[in-house]
């Protein structure tokens, strides 16, 4: 290929490297030099332009894209016409982008002039999404190179693997202290991530955490037709001898790995049982956000088989987010021996269940129960008490008249617990290391129990969510690590923060706790009375 300046006269048959401009003349890149055009450049003056010309032997720009392109176009892969030098590849159906890695990087390594670029491989795709391209950089090549690139390349080099699961059985495992409603939302949740592969959820079920029961619902669920089952553990896998791997190999099934490295997503598990593929979801599938759950579900859904070297190569990039057990600096307490941890307490509801009465309102022992539970976060270790009213605001305040607390109105308490945990949260201060989330209605919390929830929060050592614990339920009130802070603002409704304890498993301190001090709430007059005759 030729390549230089030449007279408009000599130019002709030659493509023009760049845009020319002068006086009236516009004269855009890539065009080729004919009469007309040598005439235009005579006329305003142009002494000389930049032109390529081909050589024997030698193929346009666009020619070599478009057989580039070709060749590596496989399955589910739609070719644009090539222009400029570019063919784009577009996927021709919905599935998962499935690339030879060493095919492109040949293809890749054939010359400079050359260069073809992918979309992630695996990455989920729509049918019309833009998956590669090939852009030439000369305006034409060696036809030899073009000839190298497409013998390097391959139908298997791009392809689209379309969806073939369209059946997924779910089973949720119970424990006490786990609410309906986070089982219902990791339901809608898992929903919305089956359906841009055309698949639903034929059947869920929920059964107790226990290994014999578990093993017979995933059975069931088999019969059903179920291509695919994902289990929503209670309780984190911890090992391979725990619930949910055991109660796979019960049924015949086999564990085929345990963990990943991808974070969020440590925790999955991935067997099958008579051929079909069963998943130990992760906590953090319960969240819409991206985690490595989605990296193995919809390959699964594609039809691909998951392995183990393929779940171990995820580590370069598997770093979703940051890693919450990771150490960082903190402010230093203003006591020895004490963190730096604010109080909430939420004394916004509407006590809807009371019948009218403001329950946060009520006397025990001569005491509103708003009282009680903010004199008791006062007696606490805790750096600073944060109020948070709405309903009947000013009668809440007037009842905790002389306490040392900081106020915060809740305009949208009606819209449930989690926009007055929104607004406790906002009002922590920016030295605090993190935050106890205390219920108003609770009148059995006491300082001891405050403290110890404290004393436990140690984020040196990985504790950075605390929860008081009896006969394997979980109770309140809870310890967040300011590291949750972003997270916790993302609650909506009347669902609170249990899914983000199942997500973050890894880093929940359990605190053991005798009688009903934690679980006790005052949300009925029935239950206000028995409170009163105990």
């Amino acid at each position: 290929m030729k390549f230089g300046p030449a007279s408009p006269a000599d130019a002709i048959g030659g493509v023009t490297v760049h845009t020319l401009r002068q006086g009236a003349l516009v004269l855009k890149k890539g065009t080729t030099i004919g009469p007309e055009e040598v005439e235009a450049l005579t006329k305003a003056g142009v002494k000389d332009v930049v032109v390529v010309r081909l050589e024997k032997g030698d193929v346009s720009e666009d020619v070599a894209a478009a057989s580039i392109a070709q060749a590596v176009a496989g399955e589910g892969v739609n070719v644009e016409r090539a222009f400029t030098g570019r063919a784009n590849l577009f996927a021709a159906c919905p599935g998962v982008l499935v690339v030879d890695r060493v095919a492109v990087d040949r293809i890749n390594g054939v010359d400079e002039a050359i260069t073809f670029a992918t979309l992630a491989a695996f990455k989920p795709v729509v049918e019309g999404e833009m998956i590669a391209t090939v852009k030439l950089i000369p305006f034409g090549v060696e036809g030899r190179l073009r000839d190298a690139a497409v013998a390097v390349a391959g139908k298997d080099t791009l392809r689209i693997a379309p969806y073939v699961i369209k059946k997924v059985g779910v089973v949720s495992t119970l424990l006490p202290g786990l609410a309906p409603k986070v089982i219902d939302k990791t339901l809608r949740v898992t929903a919305e991530r089956l359906a841009p592969a055309g698949a639903t959820i034929i059947a869920e079920r929920r059964v107790p955490h226990d290994e014999t029961v578990l093993a017979a619902s995933i059975k069931e669920l088999l019969g059903l037709g179920a291509e695919l089952v994902i289990v929503f553990g209670a309780s984190a896998i911890a090992d391979r001898r725990d619930v949910i791997p055991a109660a796979i190999t019960e049924i015949g099934g086999a564990v085929e790995h345990f963990g990943m490295p991808v974070d969020p997503g440590n925790l999955l598990l991935i067997g099958s049982a008579g051929g079909v593929p069963v998943l130990g979801a992760p906590g953090c599938a319960r969240s819409p956000v991206e985690n490595g759950f989605d990296w193995v579900l919809m390959r699964l859904l594609a039809g691909i088989k998951v392995t183990r070297s393929d779940l171990t190569g995820m580590g370069v990039g598997g770093l979703l987010m940051e890693i919450v057990t990771r150490p960082q600096p903190r402010t230093v307490p203003d006591t020895e021996g004490n963190r730096n941890v604010a109080a909430i307490v939420l004394a916004a509801g509407r006590s809807t269940r009371m019948g009218g009465p403001n329950k946060l309102l009520a006397e025990l022992d001569g005491k509103k129960l708003a009282r009680i539970v903010a004199e008791q976060a006062l007696a606490s270790k805790a750096s600073e008490v944060i109020v948070v009213t709405g309903h009947q605001g000013d009668l809440v305040e007037q009842a905790l008249d002389g306490l040392k607390v900081k106020f915060v109105r809740n305009p949208d308490f009606a819209g449930g617990i989690a926009s007055s945990v929104k607004a406790g949260i906002s009002a922590v201060s920016d030295s605090a290391d993190g935050a106890i989330v205390c219920l108003g209605d609770m009148p059995l919390i006491d300082a001891h129990l405050i403290d110890r929830l404290i004393e436990t929060f140690a984020p040196d050592r990985g504790h950075l969510i605390a929860v008081p614990v009896s006969e394997g339920r979980r109770g309140n009130p809870v310890l967040w690590s300011r590291r949750f802070f972003k997270e916790l603002m993302t609650l909506d409704g009347d669902i609170g923060a249990r899914h983000l304890i199942a997500k973050h498993a890894e880093v929940v301190a359990e605190v053991p706790v005798e009688g009903n001090s934690a679980f006790l709430d005052i949300d009925t007059p029935q239950a206000l009375e028995a409170a009163r005759r105990s």
